[in-house]
């Protein structure tokens, strides 16, 4: 899928090392609605930001701001219970921040096994959202959580 415009004229605005993982995830983002068959992805630029979305998913969206230069984040809807579910699950091996925000750094390998079931949940989050940890565990998509825990955040 090529990258709209909009898009792309943001992430080149990032250092080179963010826009490698901005790459890594948009794709990551990708194969997983196409591997679990969630439809088309809107790629659009939201509030400032690159968005993902699918129907039925909560929208994702991707950004690297200065005032942490040496991360790329993950963004959620604060009115989910996705990041909440996250700390839960992964909360030893990702930096959540927030109601909203995983941070990752650039400086080591993403975490991808963990991002692909957190993109999951985000993309079948209104079918999942009445299920115990959105349905980590019971199926497609499920993964083994690292535990419950107040994990990294603000």
């Amino acid at each position: 899928m090529e990258i709209p415009e909009a898009v792309q004229e943001k992430y080149l605005t990032y250092p080179v090392a963010a826009q490698r993982y901005f790459l890594e995830l948009r794709q990551m983002i990708l194969d997983t609605a196409a591997n679990y068959k969630l439809g088309r992805v809107e790629e659009t630029l939201k509030w400032g930001e690159p968005s993902y979305c699918v129907i039925k998913g909560s929208p994702l969206c991707i950004d690297w701001k200065s005032k942490y230069p040496d991360c790329i984040s993950v963004y959620f809807n604060c009115n989910t219970l996705l990041v909440e579910t996250f700390r839960e699950l992964y909360c030893s091996e990702l930096e959540l921040h927030g109601n909203r925000e995983i941070r990752l750094s650039l400086d080591v390998p993403l975490p991808t096994a963990v991002l692909q079931q957190c993109c999951f949940m985000a993309l079948r989050y209104h079918t999942l959202k009445k299920q115990p940890l959105l349905g980590a565990g019971a199926g497609a998509g499920a993964g083994a959580g690292a535990g419950a825990g107040a994990g990294a955040g603000e």
